[in-house]
């Protein structure tokens, strides 16, 4: 019998090589009055801006969000009538914050989860359009975006599910060529995304028919694309990208995303590093507190996987973390001290991650202590 379950995401989505191509004439459908956002490099957003007609104002996204930058973004947007984002996760949290909040008539914090009280939108958003350019986080199929609150030292989601995208715009050649550090950390981002919602308490048909087809595929495409620039490999790493934020959309996550939002609020570390680091960690603390003979064999399929991509056929779960954590350091990942996360951050993550809504979602019950043994062995 299939159980009952709902499913949401974007309006509309565009994949497959070739498709930003249809991007200016399907964001005027949509408005004459631009917010472009995008990253760091404007040049980047170029093409875009210049096929783009009417009115288009520029806005710059070289972080990750934060208040101040929501806040900035938000006055740059007056009189815009769609909000188009082109960039990698942060810069499409960050359009996507900004649509949902220029209408918003209560003060930002008030819709914050965590931090704030999480209260919904009052008004609906602004069109939105998400373009990526980076594989990994999937946020152009999510109805969240994560902000940095300094004051609190936290990353937090501004959620509404009116926030998911008008249109998303999936297409792999953005990807081509994307700097070698950045698709480890965006594609190990990318993986943890579709194991999370594998093994999580609230999977269901839909989201495991995706996860199980992108698992496999992310682990071989990010071997290859370490090996060399490959474009097929791009294609997959796109398509496991798009389905891991269209699992947690829809399921949840886990332990790697609760304890990576408290560390990356703490730190300003990146958040594909952090998540890279912890997930063969987390797998196999998972592996040691279920209880589920169900979690059990599904955490089992992970471990096969994994060893089938890394050349450990029909390992455990302990010698398939243990490959995966030895071949993504050999690839260029650091550890969480060399990224600059200390004992001190980490037992505060460890308490905060009790807070987070991912850490809900995971498969097994973690103690404080679970939480800090997984974090002083990826670090």
């Amino acid at each position: 019998m299939v159980p009952p379950f709902a499913f949401a995401t974007a309006t509309e989505i565009l994949f497959g090589r070739g498709q930003a191509g249809a991007a200016a004439a399907r964001v005027a459908d949509l408005g004459r009055r631009v917010l472009l956002v995008y990253g760091r490099d404007a040049r980047r957003a170029d093409w875009l801006a210049d096929a783009l007609t009417g009115s288009v104002t520029r806005f710059a996204v070289p972080r990750e969000p934060d208040v101040d930058l929501i806040t900035d973004g938000i006055a740059a947007a007056a009189g815009a009538e769609v909000v188009v984002a082109l960039g990698g996760g942060a810069v499409i949290d960050a359009g996507k914050a900004i649509a949902a909040l220029v209408p918003a008539t209560r003060p930002m914090l008030d819709h914050l989860e965590v931090v704030g009280q999480g209260l919904p939108l009052d008004h609906p958003p602004l069109p939105f359009v998400a373009i990526p350019t980076t594989a990994g986080t999937g946020a152009e199929v999510t109805r969240n975006a994560v902000i940095g609150v300094p004051d609190h030292r936290r990353k937090v989601s501004l959620r509404d599910a009116r926030m998911l995208p008008r249109l998303a715009i999936v297409d792999p050649a953005l990807t081509d060529g994307c700097p070698r550090a950045v698709t480890l950390a965006s594609g190990l981002d990318a993986i943890t995304q579709v194991i999370e919602p594998y093994v999580c308490t609230r999977a269901n048909p839909l989201t495991d028919a995706l996860c199980r087809d992108a698992i496999p595929r992310g682990l071989a495409a990010i071997r290859r694309l370490m090996e060399a620039e490959n474009a097929d490999a791009r294609d997959d790493m796109a398509w496991v990208s798009l389905c891991g934020g269209l699992a947690l959309a829809n399921a949840g996550l886990g332990a790697v995303h609760g304890l990576a939002g408290p560390l990356g609020g703490l730190t300003g570390v990146p958040h594909g590093a952090i998540c890279g680091a912890l997930l063969p960690h987390v797998l196999l603390a998972n592996c040691r507190a279920a209880t589920d003979p169900a979690t059990t064999r599904r955490l089992d399929q992970i471990a096969r996987w994994i060893g089938a991509a890394f050349d450990t056929p029909h390992a455990s779960m302990a010698e398939a973390a243990r490959a995966l954590a030895d071949w993504s350091h050999r690839a260029g990942l650091p550890a969480l001290s060399a990224l600059g996360i200390g004992p001190e951050a980490q037992e505060a993550a460890a308490a905060a991650a009790a807070s987070s809504s991912s850490m809900k979602a995971n498969p097994a019950a973690l103690t404080a202590s679970d939480l800090r043994r997984i974090m002083e062995d990826a670090g």
